[in-house]
């Protein structure tokens, strides 16, 4: 079996992102039974150095949705900051980021795996192909921004187990 850019990045997005919304509705549904205030979560931290949930949801749509759109115009940046976001807002930012996945185009993605991508922040390029973009920069800033994510919730209290954030595995027969 040969595997191409498509099929390794998109079904991966296509599993992390619809485990971070089922974590983010059992944080809803946590602090709604609690009678808490839910947007307060949009600003929970793991410690005072670390960002908040809002960073790292909007960084989870920055390194999925934002990342495949970076890989068609060939220019990438690091996430907007400024979007303000409650809960509701968190959770539908996240759902966009998986509709815009699953409309990706599979094979015009692949046609461009050796096309370059620049990452630009401040003053400073890193110059990228495409698959070394998606498989060496995003994936892994949208794990450890999903994983981030879980941990800000369980911390709070929310009941989540290893399977809450690995969602829906890929299996069959080869």
């Amino acid at each position: 079996m040969t595997l191409s850019l498509a099929s390794t990045v998109l079904p991966t997005y296509q599993q992390i992102i619809p485990a971070v919304l089922n974590y983010l509705e059992k944080g809803r549904a946590h602090y709604e039974a609690l009678g808490s205030d839910v947007n307060q979560a949009v600003q929970l931290k793991l410690i005072d150095d670390m960002q908040p949930l809002h960073f790292q949801m909007v960084s989870v749509v920055h390194h999925s949705m934002n990342a495949l759109t970076s890989c068609e115009t060939g220019n990438a940046t690091p996430p907007d900051f400024s979007l303000a976001f409650d809960y509701a807002g968190l959770t539908a930012h996240v759902a966009a980021a998986l509709e815009a996945v699953n409309s990706t185009d599979a094979a015009a993605l692949d046609a461009r795996a050796d096309a370059p991508v620049v990452f630009r922040m401040g003053g400073r390029e890193l110059p990228f192909t495409v698959s070394n973009y998606l498989l060496s920069f995003s994936l892994p800033n949208f794990y450890f921004h999903a994983t981030t994510g879980y941990d800000l919730l369980r911390m709070d209290g929310v009941k989540l187990s290893k399977m809450d954030f690995l969602g829906g595995l890929r299996m069959g027969n080869a």
